[in-house]
């Protein structure tokens, strides 16, 4: 059925009908197995969804909480018999509620949250804006003060500001130990050596301010195996935020601009670092006849010389966790532990727990702190028991919700992406 020439309340009943209630979903699913609400399960929501768009049950905050409590996690749909296609119904359900007037008695979301969408998120190079003094005040401590703060502490938003990585910067040169810094990323990247393609490379909006480090790490490794890195800068957000918050048009007009940006480049594949976004660049039509998306992991493997390239080894037993992106809709969980086993000595062992959600979920773990953090104890704890110095991720949100759990907890383990292990390993240097 083609979504796009459909109303969402057309899609929501056709799509919900196809549901049996056979029941499989529901152990695979977070929220049921942690609330043990038959509301909060995937075949509950589906029949609240029926009954929302056929006028059997209201418009109120009980049937929006039940929305909002979904993860998107999207575990339920890779047990489901019939192939019930739960994202979107999850996306048009949250489409149509975002149009009606809200209930009274429905509490707001963070303010703070609002506007950062609305002003830096739709428009994140104003984020490379705003990078020298964002590193200017975390060298000074001040975001940290704040979180001491008694008022400003209890602002979920602002202790996820206070707690975010030290900010890093572009590289100028990535090349024969030459670099500066800048607030901005060249346009392009060139080759090390025999050139042997030229890939895009997308920068997401959060990742390009707090990830810089996977980024570079990127454009270092990408270059030492042949291929001409390219970044327009017309680039915008992945528009997943959007899409599960119900802003469906939003999330289509950041998908229109990153097609328009990657269209200008000479390239046959982007490459997303983060899994998050890579589904919505996939499934959201960013590329078109002569392009692709692919996971920098999964393209690392697929088309890297590593025979030349020498890595120097790092006997670690390393932690492997599975974001939901990329476990229950990217398929490609394999490839993650594929390019850290690259390098001699590692041994890449799965995080417990990896088929059960983390909780960062895009901003659900800032708009549903409290099952959040719940989702993320039994990780937590098995951290702890591990032993381990390092945490592998490739989903900025997850990296970050364990990070800053980490921290309070005054835990000293790494939490880094493949592709940034593997770049320190062929000799990068970040700053």
């Amino acid at each position: 059925m083609n979504l796009h020439s459909i109303s969402s309340k057309d899609f929501i009943n056709h799509e919900s009908n196809q549901c049996v209630s056979c029941g499989l979903c529901l152990p695979h699913c977070p929220t049921y197995r942690l609330l043990k609400s038959e509301a909060d399960s995937p075949r509950g929501r589906i029949n609240l969804m029926n009954g929302f768009v056929n006028g059997r049950i209201p418009l109120n905050a009980r049937l929006i909480q039940h929305m909002d409590r979904c993860l998107t996690c999207r575990a339920c749909e890779v047990v489901c018999p019939n192939n019930v296609a739960y994202g979107d119904l999850i996306d048009n359900t949250r489409a149509l509620i975002a149009e009606l007037p809200k209930p009274a008695e429905l509490p707001r979301k963070f303010f703070v949250l609002s506007l950062l969408k609305r002003y830096l998120l739709a428009q994140p190079a104003r984020l490379d804006q705003m990078r020298g003094l964002f590193n200017f005040v975390q060298k000074k401590g001040w975001l940290r003060w704040m979180k001491k703060s008694t008022y400003l502490g209890e602002n979920e938003v602002l202790r996820f500001v206070a707690q975010l990585p030290r900010i890093k910067f572009p590289y100028v040169e990535l090349i024969d130990g030459k670099d500066g810094e800048s607030n901005f990323w060249k346009e392009i990247y060139p080759a090390v050596g025999k050139k042997r393609g030229e890939v895009g490379l997308f920068l997401g909006c959060v990742a390009r301010l707090t990830d810089v480090a996977t980024l570079n790490s990127s454009i270092y490794v990408l270059n030492r195996l042949g291929y001409t890195v390219h970044i327009p800068s017309g680039q915008a957000c992945c528009g997943a935020i959007y899409q599960h918050d119900g802003a469906i048009k939003d999330a289509a007009a950041l998908s229109r601009q990153n097609k328009s940006a990657f269209s200008r480049c000479n390239i046959d594949t982007i490459i997303s670092t983060a899994s998050g976004c890579g589904v919505q660049l996939l499934e959201f039509g960013v590329t078109d006849d002569r392009t692709q998306v692919a996971d920098v992991s999964q393209f690392l493997i697929a088309n890297g010389k590593w025979e030349d390239i020498k890595l120097a080894a790092l006997s670690e037993r390393i932690l492997v966790h599975e974001p939901c992106s990329q476990r229950n809709v990217l398929r490609g969980q394999a490839y993650s532990y594929r390019l850290i086993e690259l390098i001699p000595g590692v041994q890449a062992v799965p995080l417990p727990g990896n088929n059960q959600c983390c909780g960062a979920a895009g901003t659900y773990f800032l708009d549903q702190p409290d099952i959040a953090n719940l989702l993320l104890n039994d990780k937590i704890l098995a951290l702890k028991a591990s032993g381990v110095k390092f945490l592998v991720t490739s989903n900025i949100g997850c990296a970050m919700h364990f990070s800053n759990r980490m921290y309070e907890e005054g835990m000293q383990i790494e939490v880094i992406h493949p592709v940034t292990l593997l770049a320190r390993q062929m000799g990068l240097e970040l700053k």
